[in-house]
């Protein structure tokens, strides 16, 4: 059994505020051990439930947060970015199961850390009418592969969101939502003994499923006009409302590519203090 883990960092243990995700700072390097920590839990588990091969996918910001020299030896990591499925990486090449580690609420929902792809300047993400976080359209994106989502690891808000979009899969909180930036935290020790066991669980629902495709509509919510006037630009992109832009797809992955370019000129039409 060949599993995927999409490690993103906002929904690891112990994370709480932008400076712990935030690559350079000290805080970061602080939780980058910890990060590695909840990531070892998940491989271990994935191996004592009957994984032969363990993909780590680094999901986070640079894709250079974990410490390979501390990952567990009998898993590989796939880091680094400008990859064509970014966090879904290799979940195109004959996998039974993804987990989505580490992962956090969408945009405009309360969450620890809450956001889809951009850190702010997205308010809103709808994939074919539905709220959409960073899991439910990755979720959706695995399914074009027959890839089922085995576990998801985040704050308690998180979960309650993957309990939609992956109703088949094992879910653990290693952080209880107060605000946006913070929480009541459980330390490592507890977190790896329950992303463990949810892993080992979660390979219980691992194995190849009928592939779904389809055609999938996205629309993309931003706070200040001009970022959606900027996205506009990109053809088959059109504004839909004030500060609101959308698109249709073929499929999934023609969708989250599309999606990807979206984000990235409207990063980089941000401006200063004022967005």
């Amino acid at each position: 059994m060949r599993i995927m883990i999409s490690a993103d960092m906002e929904g690891a243990t112990g994370v709480t505020w932008s400076a712990d995700v935030k690559p350079g700072t000290e805080q970061w390097q602080r939780f980058r051990r910890m990060f590695t920590g909840d990531v070892n839990a998940c491989v271990a588990g994935l191996l004592d439930g009957g994984a032969t091969e363990v993909l780590v996918n680094e999901a986070h910001s640079t894709q250079r947060n974990l410490l390979l020299e501390e990952l567990d030896a009998r898993a590989r990591m796939l880091t680094g970015k400008h990859k064509p499925l970014s966090m879904m990486q290799g979940v195109d090449s004959g996998m039974d199961g993804v987990v989505f580690l580490g992962y956090h609420a969408g945009a405009g929902m309360d969450g620890v850390l809450s956001h889809t792809y951009l850190p702010n300047s997205i308010t809103g993400v709808w994939l074919d009418g539905v709220h959409a976080s960073e899991g439910r359209l990755n979720a959706v994106l695995a399914a074009e592969y027959g890839v089922p989502v085995l576990l998801v690891t985040g704050d308690d808000l998180t979960c309650v969101d993957a309990a939609e979009y992956a109703p088949g899969a094992t879910l653990v909180a290693v952080k209880e939502c107060v605000s946006r930036y913070a929480a009541i935290c459980a330390p490592p020790r507890h977190t790896a003994a329950e992303i463990a066991a949810g892993a080992k669980a979660g390979m219980a629902a691992a194995g190849r499923a009928e592939p779904r495709r389809s055609a999938h509509r996205i629309e993309v919510e931003f706070d200040a006009t001009h970022l959606a006037h900027a996205a506009a630009v990109v053809p088959t992109v059109e504004l839909v409302g004030v500060r609101r832009v959308g698109f249709d797809a073929p499929t999934m992955t023609a969708a989250m590519k599309a999606f990807k370019v979206v984000t990235a000129i409207a990063s980089g039409a941000v401006e200063g203090d004022y967005g």
